[in-house]
């Protein structure tokens, strides 16, 4: 599929009915870099969809590129029909915000909604394309390193791809915000608690022969961060 230039990409999120941010906006982002920022840092989302008519959300992964967020599964998912609306979300929780009432406590977050009605992806070559950007997205090097899927594979496997033209982000940082108020003489401790999650050491496969080692670009993501 081609798309307009990398040059004519929108540095602002568009605001619509669905992307407007009506509660805690000092939270919300405008900037498509939020956006970007968001995505890659991680690599499972959750699609909603409503199926038969009643609601359903299903974990997946996903991968992109400027225009266009790519998520898969089998042919036989009723979660991946093309045409109908959906909701796909990414949160990531940076830690909790402990505050001095339990009313006041919260989460560090950062989070992404896309809206829109996803496209099934039949040609070939974007098919190929997809699912290179979704397996490079969650394991950078992995495409070229393993086998790519066969045609009876890639006949199995439902590719759907969604645009990024209609998406929100909201972030929140920082401390708990009652320090200023009443509840600050109450002499309780109050903060945050990070939270972080990295990579940890490859496991081999039990039917893997002892001389087979990890590849460069797996090995080398113990004890990063995604993204």
């Amino acid at each position: 599929m081609v798309h307009e230039s990398r040059a004519s990409l929108p540095s602002l999120l568009s605001e619509t009915d669905l992307t407007r941010h009506r509660r805690l906006r000092e939270q919300g982002r405008l900037e498509r870099a939020d956006l970007d920022a968001v995505l890659d840092a991680g690599f499972v989302c959750h699609l909603g969809v409503v199926v038969e008519g009643r609601p359903l959300v299903v974990p997946t992964v996903y991968g992109r590129d400027e225009w266009t967020l790519y998520v898969h599964g089998s042919v036989a998912s009723r979660s991946l029909a093309a045409g109908a609306p959906v909701c796909v979300t990414v949160t990531h929780v940076d830690g909790l915000v402990l505050a001095r009432s339990v009313f006041e406590h919260g989460v560090n977050y950062r989070s992404a909604m896309i809206h829109g009605a996803p496209r099934k992806v039949t040609d070939p070559e974007e098919k190929a394309a997809g699912l290179r950007c979704l397996t490079e997205h969650a394991t950078p090097g992995q495409w070229d390193y393993a086998r790519r899927p066969t045609r009876k594979e890639l006949a199995a496997t439902t590719l759907l791809a969604l645009s990024l033209d209609e998406a929100s982000v909201k972030i929140r940082t920082g401390a708990p915000d009652d320090g200023d108020g009443p509840d600050a003489a109450l002499g309780l401790w109050a903060g945050t608690l990070p939270l972080t999650t990295t990579w940890g050491a490859p496991e081999p496969d039990p039917a893997l022969p002892p001389d087979v080692a990890p590849p460069v670009h797996i090995a080398r993501r113990e004890g990063t961060r995604h993204g």
